[in-house]
């Protein structure tokens, strides 16, 4: 069973957010999402000062199985991108909402965060897809 942190909100393409100070938004992939793609070689995040619109993809990360698009789960500014990951991939299968998050975003004005999802309807999400 995948681990589902309760004060997050998610994307149904496995996306998180973290809401951070100062409307800023923490973003990485869930723990179904790395435990579905499988040991992560390469993760290629936006770069900083990228403009991010809802929907689009916006990184890539490759794992021995397969590469997988990440979506911007809000629209935005990219204002840090974790270089850590450039050396230690697998810090996003190792810990995905700690320190294998991918980028920070600062909330644009158009940003809307009621269409995420909470833990529970996340949970129900992935139940769904079983």
């Amino acid at each position: 069973m995948s681990n589902i942190p309760a004060e997050l909100k998610y994307t149904s393409s496995h996306e998180w957010i973290r809401a951070e100070e100062e409307g800023t938004v923490t973003v990485g992939i869930t723990d179904h999402a790395q435990e579905s793609l499988g040991d992560l070689v390469f993760v290629d995040p936006p770069a900083e000062g990228d403009s991010l619109d809802v929907g689009t993809a916006c990184a890539v990360v490759e794992s021995v199985k397969a590469a997988s698009d990440i979506y911007a789960p809000i629209s935005g500014e990219v204002v840090e991108v974790n270089e850590r990951l450039e050396d230690e991939p697998e810090l996003v299968n190792n810990d995905p909402y700690g320190d294998g998050w991918i980028m920070k975003v600062r909330l644009g004005a158009d940003a809307d965060l009621s269409g995420l999802h909470d833990a529970d309807s996340y949970s129900d999400v992935l139940a769904e897809a079983d």
